[in-house]
């Protein structure tokens, strides 16, 4: 796995302040101390979506999707990829000693092993859109528990459905996933691709928009250009 400098600097909050040269080579030395420590595991499953009164729902399994948000995400999608994915609990294990012995290593191994899970992300979407356009389908872009109005607690339901266990992947009583750097996401898979007002547009799902997101005005981790991959 690469894992990005110019992402780890975004996730430290990096908008072109001066870095000295013992900071920079320790951001190259996290880089590369996590690249070594990640353990790249994942799942994904694909199930039909059938549309009730109080959400929806996705065939053969107890999960029924809730909320204005992910019912806009997938108001054209004929089915739903259901994705989970965590880089292991050994980088979890370095930022916490860090923590105790050097603050400044810990946050930046911190920002890293958030960069490389979203690497681990985009491989994993990819997987799926390349799945979907085998058949002539496309997909929009993934959407994860507590974004918006879409309840974290679905994230039990998302684990069970997709057997997560058998990655090491659990959450707490309280909905956190352990280990903490990872991820679940559903793709809506469509059969053209549309915007929310239903009409036709290429363009519409190659990045989510942050003006699309209640957490615009606050999200640290949006880009300039108005996008992100959260």
């Amino acid at each position: 796995m690469a894992i990005y400098k110019k992402e780890v600097l975004r996730y430290l909050g990096y908008r072109g302040q001066y870095i000295d040269e013992n900071i920079d080579k320790l951001i190259d030395d996290c880089i590369e101390e996590t690249e070594e420590a990640v353990q790249e595991n994942f799942l994904y499953n694909v199930f039909p979506i059938i549309k009730k009164e109080e959400g929806i729902e996705l065939k053969g399994t107890n999960i029924v999707l809730k909320g204005r948000d992910i019912e806009n995400h997938l108001c054209n999608a004929k089915s739903c990829a259901v994705m989970a994915v965590t880089i292991g609990g050994i980088v979890e294990k370095n930022i916490r000693y860090y923590v105790r012995v050097n603050l400044t290593k810990a946050a930046i191994l911190d920002a890293c092993a958030t960069a490389a899970v979203e690497v681990l992300c985009d491989k994993v979407e990819g997987d799926i859109k390349s799945f979907a356009n085998k058949q002539g389908l496309f997909i929009t872009h993934r959407y994860s528990p507590g974004y918006g109005d879409f309840n974290i607690e679905i994230q039990k339901d998302i684990l069970r459905a997709l057997g997560a266990y058998k990655i090491g992947l659990t959450c707490t009583d309280n909905f956190i996933l352990m280990p903490r750097k990872s991820v679940t996401a559903l793709i809506g898979i469509w059969d053209k691709e549309f915007n929310k007002k239903g009409i036709e547009d290429k363009e519409f799902n190659k990045k989510a928009h942050c003006k699309n997101c209640s957490n615009y005005k606050s999200c640290i981790y949006r880009k300039d250009e108005g996008y992100c991959d959260h």
